[in-house]
């Protein structure tokens, strides 16, 4: 579809380009012409040029294009301590844990949110060296698509206490990534990663295994570990992603750990952790807009609509200078032929048969051929008259 589109195009763009191209006698004309015309065959190179590009950077968008980046994640906490009653400040003591990141690159401006699908924060009490058993509080935070963009994360809750607190951090992938069963990443030497790149990992171990049948192509021969991995001697390249799904899981979250930390003597209240992440190449949001500028051509249409207007009214020209030059060399004969054109002309517009002028004439009827023209239409008539009254009384007169 989109290849008849791309041709569709080229035909109607090669058709523009004709319309544009002066003609030959107007070039001879005018010697200083002939810059327009190579500027026209610039323009048709300088087409092709950007036809060729915008396919291959439609191809290109097809494939993730990304960049592994340091996201550097803050997390700090405040301590608020309770006041008496009366005051106006809160009556209880509270501690605010809030979790920040950033990209270290300037020139990629991603929020937090954006980099991250889900996390957690499990939170116990700590006294010195006794501590809870269980965990005292479960906060989370899951992407929506209703999910509005922050690059930060705030958690406030009561309490007068140290408190130790642990991370879970899921990165959003995209596209999505996945951790393989320990066994097939130990023996495809891949750990996390996305479909596509491990069913190529995949394909590169039969390829040099030479576990592909060699009889039937589309069958794969198991080998000692494919068997244990898979449980069959032999499956079909088609069966792979339907037996892989089972050997897939969710990647493992990102643990931090941190303490939080009431204490107003405690100066190591923040903390920072360099994360590496991989986000989508700034090259990719250039080859789009590139697509999108080449795409409106509002202006680009509204100058070649000109420029036809332009070349039409040149041609229009060239036939008005050939009419006075031709009447100027030669009036009669201008005149005379002139006439006789307008004559055709005019038969072809009342749709007029034969010569008029000539049919006026007595001496036209006395032509030898006008006897057997008048018992042809006299034929004609009776034959169609005949038709006539056969279709009306039904019967075939013979």
């Amino acid at each position: 579809m989109f290849l008849t589109h791309l041709l569709y195009i080229f035909r109607v763009k090669r058709r523009k380009m004709a319309d544009k191209v002066l003609p030959q006698r107007i070039r001879d004309l005018v010697p200083e012409s002939q810059a327009y015309m190579d500027l026209l065959a610039f323009e048709r190179k300088l087409d092709q040029t950007i036809a060729r590009k915008r396919m291959e950077i439609q191809e290109a968008i097809k494939k993730p294009i990304t960049q592994k980046r340091k996201l550097r994640i803050y997390i700090s906490n405040t301590y608020t301590p309770g006041k008496p009653e009366g005051e106006e400040a809160e009556k209880v003591a509270s501690w605010e844990l809030r979790v920040e990141g950033k990209l270290l690159e300037d020139e990629i401006i991603l929020s937090f949110s954006s980099l991250s699908s889900t996390l957690v924060v499990l939170s116990w009490y700590c006294k010195g060296r006794e501590r809870q058993g269980i965990a005292q509080a479960h906060t989370g935070w899951h992407r929506m698509p209703t999910t509005q963009e922050t690059d930060g994360f705030q958690v406030k809750r009561p309490g007068d206490v140290n408190v130790k607190c642990t991370l879970l951090l899921m990165l959003d992938h995209q596209p999505p990534q996945y951790k393989l069963d320990p066994r097939l990443a130990r023996l495809l030497g891949v750990h996390t990663q996305t479909r596509a790149s491990i069913m190529q990992a995949l394909w590169l171990y039969i390829k040099s295994n030479k576990l592909q049948d060699c009889h039937e192509k589309e069958y794969i021969i198991c080998n000692r570990y494919f068997r244990q991995i898979f449980g069959c001697p032999r499956m079909r390249f088609s069966d792979i992603p339907m037996k892989l799904a089972g050997l897939l899981q969710h990647p493992d979250p990102i643990i931090i750990n941190h303490i939080i930390s009431v204490d107003p003597n405690d100066q190591k209240k923040t903390a920072c952790f360099d994360i590496d992440v991989e986000v989508d190449d700034p090259l990719k949001a250039q080859m789009t807009s590139f697509l999108s500028s080449t795409t409106s051509q509002q202006e680009i249409t509204a100058l070649e609509m000109k420029i036809h207007e332009t070349i039409e009214s040149i041609n229009q020209l060239k036939t008005q200078r050939d009419f006075m030059l031709s009447f100027s060399n030669n009036p009669q004969d201008f005149i005379q032929d002139w006439l006789k054109s307008q004559s055709r002309d005019l038969k072809l517009m009342t749709d007029t048969v034969g010569n008029p002028e000539e049919e006026r004439k007595t001496e036209f009827y006395h032509s030898p051929w006008v006897k057997e023209a008048v018992g042809r239409y006299i034929f004609s008539k009776v034959q169609q008259r005949r038709q006539e009254l056969e279709q009306v009384l039904g019967i075939r007169l013979t």
